[in-house]
Order: structure tokens, then C-alpha cells, then sequence
């Protein structure tokens, strides 16, 4: 089944809200060689101005992971797992995320782009706080390959 072009313009409800942990934001900032003393020094964060440890930027894929699960989970949206990969990604922040933020996220498709039988994705996840304040925009590409490369051999 090729991807449903009709995604274009569909929003998804909001995640479940995400409580970022410390230690997930210690843990992250370890695994991307992130090594800026306020990423795992509650200290130096707050002698920075902030409340808790802050995220490294690319934390916010954490919280947009869960709106990309619903874009899979659509069954009509002709998106196979197997023949997806993860192209691009930017993100738009108006403040940093800290531990202790509770952050939810709304997905909108805003773009599909067919190119020889593969389709480009783009969605946009707006994440914000528990006061519904904006923090972040993620903004994936997602390439989906035809799946015909192979077949018949």
C-alpha cells in the first residue's frame, strides 16, 4: 500500500504527559556526549539560572517519539515500519527543557513529498508545558521507500 497522501493536515491528540526525569536527562546527555557541566550538574544549572539539569537540545525527540508512534500506528497510512528511516530532523525552542518540566506533544502532518515511488514526511510536534506553554517545535522527515528494490529476486 503506497503512503496515504490524504495525512497531509491530520493532527493527532496530544501524548500523555512526560515527566523528564533527571536521571533521563543525565543519561541522555551521556549517550550524545553532551558535556556541558548543566546537563548533569544540578548545581551548575542552577547556577546557570535554571531550576534543574536542562536538557541537551536534541532531548526533545524523546517526547516527539511518542507522537511519531501514532503516525505509525494509523492504519491508513500505507507507512511500513521495515521500509521507513528517519532523514531529518530540526527543532525551534522558545526555552530549554529542564528536568521536572511534565511536556506534552501534538502531531500535525504538514507535508508529503513523493519522489520515484518514496514518499517525505514531514511532521511537526509542537511540545509544551503544563501550562500548555510552547518549548519546543520538532519538526521529523520521515523517508519511506516503495519496497519494490529486490522484489521478485
Amino acid at each position: 500500500m503506497p503512503v496515504n497522501t490524504e495525512l497531509v493536515g491530520r493532527d493527532f491528540p496530544p501524548t500523555a504527559p512526560y515527566l523528564v526525569g533527571r536521571e533521563k536527562v543525565r543519561e541522555f546527555a551521556r549517550a550524545v556526549f553532551a558535556e556541558a557541566p548543566q546537563h548533569t550538574d544540578v548545581e551548575a544549572a542552577r547556577a546557570a539560572g535554571y531550576a534543574d539539569v536542562v536538557a541537551p537540545p536534541t532531548f526533545a525527540m524523546v517526547i516527539q517519539d511518542h507522537t511519531l508512534q501514532q503516525l505509525l500506528a494509523e492504519a491508513d497510512s500505507g507507512i511500513e515500519l521495515a521500509r521507513t528511516i528517519h532523514a531529518e530532523q530540526r527543532f525551534a525552542y522558545t526555552r530549554p527543557i529542564v528536568a521536572g518540566d511534565e511536556l506534552t506533544a501534538r502531531l500535525t502532518v504538514t507535508g508529503i513529498r513523493m519522489m520515484a515511488g518514496n514518499a517525505m514526511i514531514t511532521s511537526e510536534a509542537e511540545i509544551t508545558d503544563a501550562e500548555g506553554t510552547h518549548v519546543v517545535t520538532a519538526t521529523s522527515v520521515l523517508l519511506v521507500g516503495s519496497g519494490e528494490e529486490g522484489e521478485g529476486e
